[in-house]
């Protein structure tokens, strides 16, 4: 496929994007649009990175009920002025979020929170009980005899 195939394609998509959310709206408090996200585990920690760029800190809600974790973030116009006439608007405004089961292996009561170039990143330990540990073996002469 030639390279301006490919572009083409690109704006096509592009330009349903655009449209579908024209069709949908913004996302509201009572309808929120999804935030897209990555999780991984790094150490001892699970770690979700959800993006959020233009989003303030005071715009952004963090709950976790029982081990349902909910994070909404509202996306404001930045625009101070009432002389603005828009000519292009493609950045998604409203408010985005979601909700995430967290495991019983990670201890929710000590999730850390970090935004930093429009990335909301949590952090959340694993439960000390749920790590893998090693099982000592005996040695032969060390041996327990087990009757069943």
């Amino acid at each position: 496929m030639s390279s301006t195939r490919v572009i083409e394609l690109q704006q096509s998509f592009r330009e349903l994007d655009r449209l579908t959310q024209q069709l949908t709206g913004p996302g509201t408090w009572s309808k929120p649009s999804v935030m897209p996200m990555d999780a991984y585990r790094d150490g001892d920690a699970y770690v979700i990175a959800f993006d959020l760029p233009g989003v303030a800190v005071d715009a952004i809600d963090i709950d976790v009920e029982r081990n349902m974790l909910t994070v909404k973030a509202e996306r404001r116009p930045n625009a101070k002025s009432d002389q603005i006439q828009r000519e292009l608007t493609e950045r998604p405004l409203g408010v985005f979020s979601r909700q995430i089961m967290l495991a019983d292996t990670l201890g929710a009561k000590y999730i850390d929170a970090d935004c930093e170039a429009g990335v909301l990143t949590l952090r959340i330990p694993i439960a000390e009980r749920t790590k893998p540990r090693k099982i000592a073996i005996s040695g032969a002469g060390d041996r327990k005899q087990i009757s069943g």
